[in-house]
């Protein structure tokens, strides 16, 4: 037991210090972390190298489709001009007089589909504007955006770090993103009104007070930019509703409403819907942003695959039958997925890489964890992705992502945005065993 407990360590160790300290690619660190982890268990390199290709390919097939549609449909939305479309929209609404709160809203609406570092991105020059506009607002409205888009990004598929645990664990995607993207509302709102705290101990003046002028005549109307992203969540819903209910599934239409309700088809459909958006649908408009998806996910693909090898050589140290009696007796629950995922994610800054890790690792002591069920797998994933949100600093590129393209200099946001992603985390955590007594 002590030497299975020393190899864990060793190799959770040695991920985040060859990842963090010393900055070497994350997807060959996991890969010879896991040959080197096998060795120390005493595998033969055949063993281990049948291990790699399984849990590489078990890792592909199971959510290499949702990563590739999911990153290709935030992509289109992006370049489209349907985010800004959707903040004009939000904005109309809310009124200027509540900035924070519209910029909270699309951070939560444009961050289902689309990666948080992305999003801001695109979204930082209309929060430039309105704090333009709104004097004294501008870390609160930069805070709520932030947090909104890092909540859903931690917490609901298809994001890949979420989409990748669920597949390690054996959670239905389509399920997880309805449950990950209402427990995402907790720290997105405690996101809102403590950058409103922030905001008020730490005013931060901006140098360039010129708002950006952007024309919403030029952009896809509102209606045609929300059909991408809300006819995949109804889809994705109304199958997972519907499953329920033997009655139901004994309808006629049943077997329609389970290929559409489908999360990959359903991202398929959000995909067309955004077609009628670019001004020119022809293949030199498309065939660029469809080579720019593949490209990105390229890379998440590879290190979810390299995640899913490294749980594959976890679950060959068989240390559920090591510490799985010690586990079901220490009552910890939710807070071991929680704890191992903030170890990871503070030390390292990816809060993907977090919840693959913590996946693999985590997945044959579940049962004694006493999450069995699918909905208690769900719960324990949903605690992960809660424990990758803490803390977001200057390891994470999201981070610098925020700080630069906000004009907030490093201290205010270590001090501001550092400390709120602290409080999500255990506002998200709070949310999953809220759900706990309901699912």
């Amino acid at each position: 037991m002590l030497y299975t407990a020393f190899l864990l360590c060793a190799a959770i160790a040695a991920i985040i210090l060859l990842s963090a300290r010393y900055q070497f690619n994350v997807f060959f660190v996991l890969l010879l972390v896991s040959v080197a982890t096998g060795l120390g268990a005493g595998l033969t390199p055949e063993t281990i190298l049948g291990l790699l290709k399984t849990g590489m390919g078990s890792t592909i097939e199971k959510i290499g489709l949702l990563i590739i549609l999911g990153i290709t449909l935030g992509i289109l939305l992006e370049k489209s001009g349907a985010t800004a479309s959707l903040a004009h929209a939000v904005l109309r609404h809310t009124g200027e007089a509540n900035t924070p709160l519209a910029m909270s809203i699309v951070g939560y609406t444009v961050g289902l589909p689309i990666f948080c570092d992305s999003g801001f991105v695109v979204l930082s020059g209309l929060a430039m504007s309105l704090s333009a506009r709104s004097p004294g607002k501008h870390l609160w409205i930069v805070i709520g955006l932030a947090s909104a888009l890092y909540a859903v990004h931690c917490l609901a598929p298809p994001h890949p770090g979420i989409t990748a645990a669920a597949g390690v664990l054996q959670v239905d995607v389509g399920r997880l993103m309805l449950l990950g993207a209402a427990v995402a509302v907790l720290p997105a709102a405690t996101g809102y009104f403590l950058g409103k705290w922030f905001n008020r101990r730490f005013p931060v003046v901006l140098k360039n007070t010129d708002p950006v002028a952007t024309d919403p005549q030029t952009l896809p109307h509102p209606l045609l930019s929300v059909l991408p992203i809300i006819v995949p969540v109804i889809l994705i819903g109304l199958k997972s509703v519907c499953s329920l209910y033997e009655n139901l599934k004994n309808a006629d239409w049943w077997p329609i409403l389970q290929v559409l309700g489908e999360p990959v088809v359903a991202l398929l459909a959000g995909i067309i819907l955004c077609i009628p958006l670019f001004n020119k649908h022809t293949k030199t408009t498309l065939n660029p942003l469809l080579e720019m998806a593949l490209h990105k996910s390229g890379n998440i693909l590879l290190l979810t695959a390299a995640g899913g090898a490294f749980g594959e050589v976890i679950k060959a140290l068989r240390i559920a039958d090591t510490f799985g009696p010690s586990l079901s007796a220490s009552g910890l629950g939710l807070l071991a997925p929680f704890i191992l995922a903030a170890v990871f994610k503070t030390a390292q800054g990816s809060s993907t890489v977090a919840v693959i890790s913590t996946a693999g690792i985590l997945a044959p002591l579940l049962p004694a964890l006493g999450f069995e069920t699918e909905s208690a797998r769900s719960l324990a994933l949903l605690s992960m992705g809660a424990g990758s949100m803490l803390v977001s600093h200057t390891n994470d590129s999201y981070f610098w992502v925020v700080s630069r393209f906000s004009e907030v200099d490093t201290g205010t946001a270590l001090r501001s945005y550092t400390l709120v992603t602290g409080a999500m985390a255990l506002a998200a955590l709070a949310g999953v065993w809220v759900l706990s007594f309901v699912i």
